[in-house]
């Protein structure tokens, strides 16, 4: 039998470089939090800032107010779903906040209403720093109702919040952002590739576009990671080519996505050359 939903507690599912400062997040602003991550190691911290670390998801969602996702990709969210959704009450709110894409995004939509879950399609603009700051952009998107309601939730974890439309709505926002990350990040590893194969100092180009109006400050932080080859993670190059793959297709037959196709291209070229682990500023390896 469920036991009765607590109004301020949320189910963290996936506590990975996203996961975890967002649940860190919600503690801090006085949720009950309740954690589950397939690999326990990683939710295990957790516990000594006053999360439930559960050995379920089924224990970790039943009598929650929310159920918050946040995976790798949209397999993995549907399988921990699939045990975790018949455990909660009609009414929870389902906050998928993963990058899945436009047909998993459906899909899940179909599996929320199958379990009577309320489902809020909201994946997040923001990597690893943002997400420990809690100023991640939430796409928020699903029925307008539920929109007061989530907003404690999406403060938390976020600066800012915005309100697309229907569910899905939000996920083909997160691909046209995508789209022009993977395009800037790949254009910052061609430049300084470039300008070394010319036998130039790369840091003369960030220092040329500085402050400028071609400037962007994301153009520095991963193009000062390519020319000093070190890469702290903040996006794994595996999860990258995800995102870039989901872009794809999303596109498919309607746009000419050629600077997804070299970005994945380079991704795909990095991964074979043992880089998948390492943040996205890698494929610099693979434009080389």
């Amino acid at each position: 039998m469920n036991e009765p939903r607590t109004k301020d507690t949320v189910a963290v599912l996936g506590t990975g470089i996203m996961g975890r400062p967002m649940a860190e997040n919600l503690l801090a602003a006085g949720f009950g939090v309740r954690v589950f991550n397939r690999s326990r190691d990683k939710a295990e911290p957790l516990a000594g800032q006053g999360a439930q670390v559960c050995e379920t998801p089924e224990e970790a969602v039943r009598g929650a107010a929310f159920v918050l996702t946040m995976l790798a990709d949209g397999p993995t969210v549907e399988q921990v779903m699939k045990k975790a959704g018949s455990a909660a009450r009609g009414g929870t709110v389902w906050l998928q906040m993963s990058t899945v894409g436009l047909e998993w995004t459906a899909r899940l939509a179909e599996l929320a209403e199958r379990d009577g879950l309320s489902f809020v399609d909201a994946p997040v603009l923001g990597t690893k720093q943002p997400a420990e700051e809690g100023k991640l952009v939430v796409l928020a998107s699903g029925p307008e109702q539920l929109r007061h309601r989530c907003a404690p939730v999406f403060d938390a974890v976020g600066s800012r919040t915005m309100w697309i439309g229907p569910a899905g709505a939000g996920s083909r926002l997160k691909l046209v952002a995508n789209a022009w990350v993977l395009a800037l990040t790949n254009a910052t590893a061609e430049s300084v590739g470039l300008a070394e194969a010319l036998g130039l100092d790369p840091k003369l180009f960030l220092e040329a576009i500085g402050g400028g109006s071609l400037d962007v400050p994301y153009a520095h932080l991963k193009g000062g990671a390519m020319i000093d080859r070190k890469f702290p993670l903040s996006f794994a190059i595996k999860h990258a080519a995800k995102d870039a793959r989901l872009v794809l297709e999303a596109g498919n037959g309607k746009v000419d996505l050629a600077s997804a196709r070299a970005a994945l291209a380079h991704l795909e070229a990095a991964a074979e050359a043992g880089y998948a682990e390492e943040d996205m500023a890698a494929l610099y390896y693979g434009a080389r």
